[in-house]
């Protein structure tokens, strides 16, 4: 291996044209001419230092340094930890004689992340945030959104007179319309600590005070999640995103909640394909009345002519 290495690094010309214009490709590791474009070495070693690169552009970039920043932690994941593990970074077991020195290590270690009453509202408040997010089974990318809009409620001092909980939570629901990952009031409400009510006001508090540019949601947005959470088929999905844009066209979706509107959809819909679910099953996973259900199905079927043989 050593000595195949030695002879592709040896390389000054090309063999298919004869140029002396190779290029070195350190992201791909590839030895290219810059005239054909032949791969001379696809297994290029770079000898540089590892951390850093320079571009002419950018300057000085660093990478393949530890995790990347994360806006879910209150340093952005940027302090660094003293394991519990009694090793060292070889591997080897520390000598006992030395632990207790490296206990106090430790338990100073924790103390001084978080330094002052501000880190530590905000790593109280970051941690019931992952508590939440997980809870509802939500990405990572909603995660980091509502972290970076409590960061932003914190830095315009909107948490005064306001409980951590509400503002979380006001975050996530935020965040989840901002990503397109829409989720109720009553599903974020039974999520944390906090009653539905007040969720609704410091929502209402925080987009007016940050500006946060946020659409209405919309009933197709919930059907993808209704149909799995009912084990209903991609066919019956399908027909109920075309009931809800036929809907749509004709405006018989303004004026009212999505969720009810998106329930007596699916449920059309799998009458229709042979996958029936009784209004209970449908209205206990959307969060809705089945009365709200029966009346969106009868506007729906009405106005858009669909006969149902129930």
């Amino acid at each position: 291996m050593v000595k195949q290495r030695e002879e592709t690094e040896e390389i000054k010309v090309c063999p298919e044209c004869g140029s002396h214009h190779l290029v070195r490709d350190y992201e791909r590791g590839e030895l290219v001419c810059e005239d054909c474009g032949l791969v001379l070495d696809d297994q290029f070693i770079d000898q540089g230092p590892e951390w850093r690169a320079f571009d002419v552009e950018q300057g000085e970039k660093r990478a393949r340094t530890g995790a990347p920043m994360t806006y879910t932690i209150h340093d952005k994941g940027l302090s660094t930890e003293i394991s519990w593990k009694n090793k060292d970074s070889y591997g080897k077991s520390i000598p006992t004689r030395n632990r207790a020195q490296l206990y106090r290590l430790r338990k100073w270690q924790r103390r001084i992340r978080v330094s002052n009453a501000t880190e530590r509202n905000l790593a109280f408040a970051l941690s019931e945030l992952d508590r939440m997010a997980s809870a509802m089974g939500l990405p990572r990318n909603v995660r980091e959104t509502a972290a970076m809009i409590y960061r932003k409620a914190v830095n315009k001092n909107l948490i005064r007179g306001r409980s951590i909980e509400g503002v979380v939570a006001a975050s996530l629901y935020a965040a989840c319309r901002q990503c397109g990952v829409p989720r109720t009031l009553d599903e974020v409400a039974s999520s944390s600590r906090v009653g539905r009510k007040e969720i609704g006001r410091t929502y209402r508090f925080m987009t007016r005070e940050l500006k946060l540019k946020l659409m209405p949601t919309k009933p197709q947005d919930y059907v993808q999640r209704f149909c799995s959470e009912l084990k209903l088929s991609g066919e019956v999905q399908t027909k109920a995103a075309e009931i809800l844009k036929d809907a749509s066209d004709k405006e018989l979706t303004s004026g009212r909640g999505p969720t009810g509107v998106a329930a007596a959809a699916i449920y059309i819909s799998s009458i229709l394909c042979n996958e029936r679910r009784t209004q209970r099953e449908v209205a206990d996973v959307a969060g809705v009345t089945e009365v709200t259900i029966r009346n969106r199905y009868k506007e729906l079927t009405e106005k858009l002519g669909i006969e149902i043989q129930l």
